[in-house]
């Protein structure tokens, strides 16, 4: 029988807790519902019609690019420059550069924090047990205690002549085991509202560990296209300062003889010392671009990577995707960050306002108590509360009303930061667009002065030799030439750039990155499910 009596006790007690769980899971949670922003209503990256394709120009960088609208992006775009050395640089900065075990342990901190805010949906349940050993004073009148001799059992007895002389301490144990039940009711949607919160916020972190993949892919691509301009401008340079070193050679040997004057080699030694005074901030910023180059494959300064790229050997993609305006906002990394924490806002506004509503508790203990352990849960031991408790608070000095009132605020903040991100990312791909095509024709014109600058200094070195003209007007053509050959390699160089930035500003194809050995096995399928493929 009692065992079917505490059998039945502990049956009401489960019914109890998942009838009140049942009826406040289905209780309303105060403060708006989040809903996505709209689209921004924009069909086209400038009031103008960008072209379809760019003008094509001579030699290596300079085939015509075409816009394929609607087009996806892979997630390994950097591949299309068909560089084998290129693509095992990007593979080993996403796999060595520390920003990406960062970002991913930032995202698994963040979504350890939700699942811990959730445990609040659920009572706390404790166990706890507390043997005493008490000595009372055995100098007590009236009804004394007695001691059995085991020292265990307290018997009394009356002692009618009045105080009893001292007869020795009196020793007795008890013990005490109990349950313990605590739980708060999320009537109002608090416990809900927040993690919902923190929910948005690793879908932030999410987002932003995405755009750590899509910057340090681009941030490589442009160290080795700059690190290949940059040894194409000094291959350049040092001819210009071969050549003026081999004029101020032969001026100084004329000059001996007499044929030349002091004038002319101090010019040219003047023209020679300005090409070398070109030199070193281009070996300055070569080093620098190889010390960027090793930093973002988690390298120190002193280890050395096979990081010599050559602008020849990269190939331009000449079917370039671009996004429609309206699918944007789904592709940019940042712009969904800035959405979820516009949602971390929005229900941050709900914690405020159920902060300010009634607060209710339950809590209960059942247990039992004796001198014995064995005797604590036989008849007369056992014991059981349960107490309910409802909040209110009166007055606060209007804490609860201005935390509610900031949290307004902060979701007007998120508000117009997410619009402002938005804006950002649809002129990053306008600028991009532009540069595309400026630089496509800026490319062309330096090809056609390139062009007309080696065909002056051929004809000049024809005449020099038939005598019509001085060795000085020779070398300033030359000058010129190579002056025209190092703005062409600019050009080139700038083409090349503007792809990648075009890749990164559309979003980098971040739904497209599988669960490889260089992605974080936390990516969801919702996330690559939620972006048009």
């Amino acid at each position: 029988m009692k065992t079917l009596r505490k059998s039945a006790a502990a049956l009401r007690w489960q019914r109890i807790i998942m009838t009140v769980s049942a009826t406040l899971l289905a209780a309303c949670a105060v403060g708006p519902d989040f809903k996505r922003p709209t689209p921004p209503d924009a069909n086209a990256y400038s009031p103008k019609a960008i072209g379809d394709s760019t003008v094509a120009a001579p030699g290596p960088g300079g085939d015509a690019q075409h816009f394929v609208m609607g087009r996806d992006i892979p997630f390994a775009w950097w591949t299309q420059f068909q560089s084998p050395k290129l693509n095992a640089l990007v593979e080993r900065a996403l796999k060595a550069n520390p920003t990406i075990p960062a970002a991913q342990a930032a995202l698994r901190q963040a979504q350890e924090y939700t699942e811990a805010q959730r445990g609040f949906f659920y009572p706390t349940v404790g166990i706890d047990y507390s043997p005493q050993r008490t000595k009372l004073a055995g100098n007590m009148g009236g009804n004394s205690p007695g001691i059995q001799g085991n020292g265990d059992v307290i018997q009394t007895y009356q002692n009618p002549s009045g105080p009893l002389p001292f007869n020795g301490p009196t020793y007795y144990n008890f013990n005490t085991a109990q349950l313990t039940l605590s739980y708060a009711p999320d009537v109002f949607g608090s416990n809900r509202r927040q993690v919902e919160s923190l929910q948005a916020q690793a879908e932030s972190l999410r987002f932003q560990m995405e755009a750590t993949y899509i910057t340090l892919a681009s941030n490589v691509v442009a160290a080795a296209i700059q690190e290949a301009s940059l040894q194409s401008q000094i291959d350049a340079t040092q001819a210009l300062i071969d050549k003026n070193a081999k004029a101020v050679d032969i001026l100084q040997h004329q000059f001996k003889l007499g044929y030349a004057m002091g004038i002319d080699v101090a010019t040219q030694e003047a023209a020679l010392a300005q090409a070398k005074a070109l030199l070193p901030p281009l070996e300055k910023q070569m080093e620098q671009t190889h010390d960027l180059i090793r930093a973002l494959c988690g390298n120190m300064p002193n280890e050395e990577i096979d990081d010599k790229f050559d602008l020849s050997t990269l190939h331009l993609p000449e079917d370039l995707p671009v996004s429609l305006p309206s699918k944007l906002v789904e592709q940019r990394p940042d712009v969904r960050a800035a959405e979820e924490q516009l949602h971390s806002a929005s229900a941050q506004v709900g914690v405020a306002i159920a902060a300010r509503l009634p607060q209710f508790t339950l809590t209960g203990n059942i247990g039992g108590n004796a001198e014995k352990f064995s005797q604590m849960f036989t008849t007369g031991g056992p014991f059981f509360n349960l107490t309910g408790d409802v909040a209110q608070t009166i007055f606060d000095g209007g804490t609860l009303l201005h935390h509610e009132r900031a949290a307004d605020q902060g979701l007007i903040q998120a508000r117009e930061q997410y619009r402002s991100t938005v804006i950002t990312a649809f002129q990053n791909v306008a600028d991009t667009l532009h540069a595309i095509q400026s630089d496509a024709d800026a490319l062309a014109a330096s090809a056609e002065a390139e062009r007309a600058a080696k065909v002056v200094m051929k004809l000049t070195e024809k005449q020099h030799e038939l005598g019509y003209v001085d060795f000085l007007t020779q070398l300033a053509a030359e000058e010129a030439y190579q002056q025209a050959l190092v703005n062409l390699l600019q050009a080139r160089t700038n083409r090349y750039g503007d792809t990648a930035a075009l890749f990164q500003a559309l979003g980098g194809g971040w739904w497209n990155r599988q669960n490889s050995e260089t992605a974080d096995a936390s990516t969801p399928s919702k996330l690559a499910a939620a972006t048009p493929q």
